[in-house]
């Protein structure tokens, strides 16, 4: 069994299928949890029971098109190769669609911490994992209003729990806070990881001491076997031959299905972050709720993560969101020295339905889907990772796997 990909998605396909006792090789070009992986907040959203729909208020989207605020970025030139997902994306977004998306969302969702949790025991990183939570903090009432309102919200139909906080306890809570905001909300129920690439790296370690090996391979020189059975992949050591094979590759999932004969409307959110030391630390990780930019402690500093930008994967970085999130930061923390000498960039793997692509490949024999997360494969690798697994032994699957199937696009 191969499995492409060593993102936490991956890593974690890997590992569900080694405990069902098949032979596993994971490949990568690089190590575990070097990627899009490495990148991101750290955060197990529990609560994230609804995935990002595109914006249908017509002042945020006039906000976006003037780039009047750094939550959302853009390259004008990308823009026309984006416009058929998405238009995709607008679709799924609407009364008519979204409600179904996010009751399947939603019961993914509901297994993040619960499949995390044993793996975290098994790889021996409880001293990466801090269960405390996750704060928005709002600048002004009106977006703490509208908060609330959609945190009752979730509370009656998904079971979400929340606490609000006023100026003062909120002020109490986080004494590295300098300045004096309207609020919070606290999330009890996510974790936050101290260091995502690490945690994978620790999932990947397992996954060796359960039998399965590691190889450094590009994933682009997988062929189908000339009789149609099986697979095979050039790695660093020869080639490699298998029956089954995943494509675990988030946002350059792409690259390989195209010249398969796969057109599925994918596109990617970039994203970036910096660390910084030398200040005060947060409790927990922090949404400022205004802005659009998370600020979360981590080994290496406290890291702050941008918003999303729409651009392809590999285009020059911009600054500016960097910098704006990096100034809007400012005015909440004191953050004296950056630790890398720029910005890390990368990209979130998305669907034009919000939802991963996870199943048996339309139109060839051995080949398995395991991407699209979008925000969340970080939270949701060991869910869906266990889902493949059970759909590749042809098992009682975790969830109904129906709404992430690759053939709801027609592949």
């Amino acid at each position: 069994m191969l499995v492409l990909g060593a993102g936490m998605v991956g890593t974690c396909t890997a590992i569900h299928l080694a405990l069902r006792g098949h032979a596993v090789v994971l490949a990568d070009r690089r190590a575990p949890g070097e990627e899009t992986s490495y990148g991101n907040a750290g955060l197990i959203q529990q609560e994230a029971v609804e995935p990002y729909a595109f914006p249908r208020d017509a002042g945020k989207l006039l906000r976006v098109a003037f780039k009047r605020g750094i939550d959302v970025n853009y390259h004008a030139a990308a823009m026309p190769r984006l416009a058929g997902p998405l238009a995709r994306y607008w679709q799924a977004s609407g009364p008519a669609h979204y409600p179904a998306i996010a009751q399947a969302y939603a019961r993914l969702i509901a297994h993040a911490t619960p499949e995390h949790a044993p793996l975290i025991a098994a790889a021996g990183a409880e001293d990466l994992v801090l269960r405390t939570g996750y704060r928005w903090v709002f600048r002004t009432a009106a977006t703490m209003d509208e908060a609330l309102a959609r945190a009752e919200r979730l509370r009656g139909a998904y079971g979400v729990q929340h606490t609000a906080l006023d100026a003062g306890a909120l002020a109490a809570a986080e004494p590295a806070l300098k300045a004096r905001l309207v609020g919070a909300i606290h999330w009890p129920q996510p974790w936050a990881v101290r260091d995502p690439g690490a945690l994978v790296a620790r999932y990947a370690a397992h996954f060796t001491q359960l039998g399965g090996r590691i190889v450094q391979a590009d994933a682009g020189s997988l062929r189908q076997n000339g009789n149609g059975a099986g697979w095979s992949l050039q790695t660093a050591d020869g080639p490699l031959d298998a029956e089954h094979a995943v494509v675990a590759l988030g946002p350059w999932a792409d690259n390989l299905l195209r010249p398969l004969g796969y057109r599925l409307p994918l596109f990617v959110k970039r994203g970036y972050h910096r660390h910084y030391t030398g200040g005060p630390v947060p409790s927990m990780p922090w949404l400022d709720a205004d802005r659009g930019l998370v600020v979360a402690p981590m080994q290496r500093g406290v890291r702050v993560t941008t918003g999303a930008e729409f651009a392809p994967r590999d285009a020059a970085a911009t600054p500016w969101q960097m910098a704006g999130a990096e100034a809007a930061a400012r005015e909440l923390l004191d953050l004296p020295q950056p630790v890398e000498a720029t910005p890390w960039r990368g990209a979130r793997p998305c669907t034009a339905d919000m939802l991963p692509v996870v199943g048996a490949a339309p139109r060839h024999r051995g080949l398995w889907f395991n991407f699209g997360h979008a925000h969340q494969g970080f939270t949701l690798g060991p869910a869906s990772g266990r889902l493949l697994a059970e759909l590749i032994d042809g098992v009682a699957p975790l969830v109904d796997p129906a709404p992430y199937a690759p053939a709801r696009f027609g592949a």
